[in-house]
């Protein structure tokens, strides 16, 4: 039986394959774009910069950027029997969302979505190994 633990940040997903004795480490790259979108330039007209920064702009492509991301950590696990998802923030929870709307034989397989912070690749090995060894 295929365990699988996914530790997932916007920068890079971690995934950790358990199959009987082998244990088999992976990673993913985002390649999402970190935006730093400062509105306008200094004024010293009453009530301040007047430009408009297109906030809808960055975040769709974002969005659009985390879809080809999950796409590609979906692909990775696509043979497992068992899955786990943990990480900081909320991309974790994001990554759940995704596989509940777009990829209905992976969701069955989930069995927890938990919060976790930073990790070495050891200490994620570890907790993916712990998981297993009590659910």
């Amino acid at each position: 039986m295929k365990k699988t633990g996914v530790w997932l940040d916007k920068d890079k997903a971690y995934i950790v394959n358990l199959d009987n004795e082998k244990e088999i480490f992976t990673t993913v790259s985002s390649n999402i774009e970190h935006y730093n979108i400062r509105g306008g330039s200094g004024t010293r007209l009453k009530g301040g910069p007047q430009d408009v920064v297109q906030d809808s702009k960055y975040l769709e492509r974002e969005k659009q950027q985390l879809k080809k991301y999950f796409k590609a950590v979906a692909a990775q696990i696509d043979d497992t029997n068992a899955l786990v998802i943990f990480g900081p923030a909320g991309t974790n929870e994001q990554f759940s969302k995704e596989l509940h709307e777009n990829y209905n034989n992976l969701s069955t397989k989930i069995k927890a979505v938990k919060k976790a912070d930073s990790m070495t690749e050891n200490q994620i090995k570890a907790w993916v190994r712990d998981f297993f060894k009590t659910n």
